[in-house]
């Protein structure tokens, strides 16, 4: 059925959508998949950090029946309906953006983290009235055009130009590439480079928004540090540029807390969701502070399928489940027994150049003899497919293709984490020996 399958879809799919493996799966259930023939791979990409709360949980299951029954689809231009207003009342509650507590905080819910990130940015030029944007290398926010603009990786650019204006690019402050004697003096030193690029790039007064993953997602999982992150919140103060966090592969759990920016105290003037949020349904969100979003233009925001009834109940749902199995606490169990094993492998490797990551969402980069300026793509792609094939699903990441990225759904048992990093172990020292 599997070949079969493939042979469908190379025959009516664009092959504009990428197949990262060759694997067709009929089900799934907690951190496990099962093709036609029942056999399991233990799921270490959650369908790129979705599935947090794992595959299949019952009690999503049972919202998303309970509100498919109930309501389907009113469109929320149109009509106001409960699990729209109740998800962005959660939003607000865990996530406040307000600086003063009579400020509040606000939120739109969308279709994709693509569409979140269009509409952080739409709303920063609306409440500046300025339209430059500065992003970073690395970094990926979507492949809409505005998205595909921002997104750094060009392998995901060909032939889609000419992209839209009024956006300058930085390099990401990546220690590994850049190392310091401290971290304050590495944040120091890359906050000169952004405050040399206001001079040298785009005026501070052209610039509605500095955006930027606080832990970069397809540019292999590298963290920004706090220093930095605190020093980019002070810059953002001192020029009236809106600071937009993109959490849409961190959050919700995924790095020990319900969002990156929470572990460092720094928090942005509007954020991104989208991924884990809707439980396996695609949902999205934007949250910003209560005088920017109360001063966005009726008409200018939202979609037709944006907030959807049944994806807002999974959300919700979702939302629960995540508190209730203490998931953030288990991202941080996850990772730890990932980075120790990652890192004993690094000693025996020195392909291995870096273990990297914040919670469950960690990596390690590969690199030929250990030479930062030779990316090792080829063992990359060798070490996945050798674990497709012993039944462990990993994907790779990062500009170069050099990264294998670790994103289990949070609830995956010890004893099948154990079994999927031994064969991660087994399939580095097979490939790199």
């Amino acid at each position: 059925m599997t070949d079969r399958l493939l042979e469908r879809r190379a025959a009516v799919v664009a092959p504009g959508v990428p197949m990262a493996t060759p694997i067709a799966v009929v089900r799934a259930s907690g951190a496990s998949l099962f093709d036609d023939r029942g056999r399991e791979f233990i799921d270490l990409a959650s369908g790129i950090g979705v599935m947090n709360v794992g595959h299949s949980d019952p009690v999503i299951l049972a919202a998303i029946t309970e509100q498919a029954a109930k309501l389907q689809h009113v469109c929320m231009h149109i009509t106001t309906y409960e699990p729209y207003v109740e998800v962005c009342e959660q939003l607000v509650q865990r996530f406040p953006h307000g600086r003063d507590p009579g400020e509040g905080t606000r939120a739109l819910l969308l279709n994709s983290g693509a569409e979140a990130v269009e509409n952080a940015v739409k709303i920063a030029r609306q409440i500046t009235g300025r339209a430059a944007v500065i992003c970073f290398e690395g970094a990926f926010h979507g492949r809409t055009l505005l998205g595909m603009t921002l997104t750094s990786k060009v392998a995901y650019k060909r032939g889609c130009g000419p992209f839209a204006p009024e956006v300058y690019r930085l390099p990401f402050p990546h220690a590994l590439r850049n190392p310091a004697s401290s971290p304050q003096a590495f944040a120091d030193r890359e906050l000169r480079r952004l405050r040399d690029a206001l001079k040298s790039h785009v005026a501070a007064d052209d610039v509605a928004a500095i955006l930027i993953e606080p832990v970069q997602g397809e540019g292999g999982f590298i963290p920004a540090t706090k220093e930095y992150l605190q020093g980019l919140r002070e810059l953002c103060d001192e020029t009236g540029i809106l600071l937009i966090f993109d959490e849409v592969q961190s959050g919700f759990g995924r790095t020990g807390a319900w969002a990156a920016y929470q572990r460092h105290g720094v928090v942005p003037d509007l954020s991104t969701w989208a991924k884990a949020l809707g439980g396996g349904l695609p949902l999205a969100a934007v949250i910003g502070r209560g005088n920017v979003l109360d001063h966005t233009i009726p008409g200018t925001m939202g979609g037709t399928f944006g907030g959807n009834p049944i994806a807002c109940a999974a959300a919700l749902a979702t939302m629960r489940r995540i508190e209730e199995l203490g998931l953030c606490e288990r991202a941080n169990a996850i990772g730890a027994t990932i980075r120790a094993r990652l890192t004993a492998l690094q000693k025996r490797h020195r392909e291995i150049v870096e273990v990297r990551g914040l919670g469950a969402m960690m990596a390690m980069e590969l690199c030929v003899g250990g030479q930062l300026d030779r990316p090792a793509a080829d063992l990359v792609r060798a070490i996945v497919q050798r674990c497709q094939r012993e039944g462990v699903l990993v994907i790779g990441a990062g500009v170069h293709g050099n990264v294998v990225r670790f994103l289990p759904p949070l609830v995956i048992e010890d004893a099948q984490l154990d079994r999927a990093l031994t064969v991660v172990e087994q399939s580095v020292s097979e490939v790199v020996s």
